[in-house]
This record gives C-alpha cells, sequence and structure tokens, in this order.
C-alpha cells in the first residue's frame, strides 16, 4: 500500500531480519507489529535503540492489544515509538508513514 503512495518500501519477515534490514538499509522510518514471533515489538524496540546508528530512526508499533500495560506504554514512548491500534485504515497509514519520514 505504501509503495503506491511513492514510498520505498523494505519488508522482513521476523524481527531479527528487520534488525539486519535496518542495518544494511538505514531506513527512514520502521512500522512493525508489537506481537511478532520469537520477539516483540519492545524488544526489537531496546535492540533498534541499543545500536547508536539506528537511534534516530522513527519506529511505530502498531498492535490490536488495547490492554497494554502502562509500564510497556511508558516504555515505548520513552524510546520514542508512535503506538497505533489496529485497524489502521489506509489512509492513517499513509499519514503514520508521512508524518514519521517528515
Amino acid at each position: 500500500m505504501l509503495k503506491l503512495e511513492g514510498f520505498d518500501v523494505a519488508t522482513a519477515i521476523n524481527a531479527e531480519t528487520g534488525l539486519e534490514l535496518a542495518d544494511s538499509v538505514r531506513p527512514s522510518a520502521i512500522i512493525l507489529d508489537m506481537r511478532m514471533p520469537i520477539t516483540n515489538g519492545l524488544q526489537f524496540l531496546r535492540t533498534l535503540r541499543a545500536r547508536a546508528h539506528l537511534v534516530e530512526i522513527p519506529v511505530a508499533i502498531v498492535t490490536g492489544d488495547y490492554f497494554l500495560s502502562d509500564t510497556i506504554t511508558h516504555e515505548l514512548r520513552s524510546l520514542g515509538a508512535y503506538i497505533k491500534f489496529k485497524p489502521l485504515w489506509l489512509e492513517d497509514l499513509i499519514a503514520l508513514a508521512k508524518t514519521m519520514v517528515a
């Protein structure tokens, strides 16, 4: 969907591949799901922020979990993540991407 709006998009099937891709591509922004196999969005974000060359990349965590604990929400925000809840409609996704790369 973002490609159709003119964004260059790279995708990863899991967090490990996503981190490798972030290392090599250094994207302008990252949008990821909170729930992933093996790890989750918070752990991905912690790992990403621990890499000095990736600290400034805007990250959005998308989740269907409307009952995130205050502790998790606070940590996500302190690590600089946008938090968005599913469903994320096309216009919301485009607006989010534009905000993140602006």
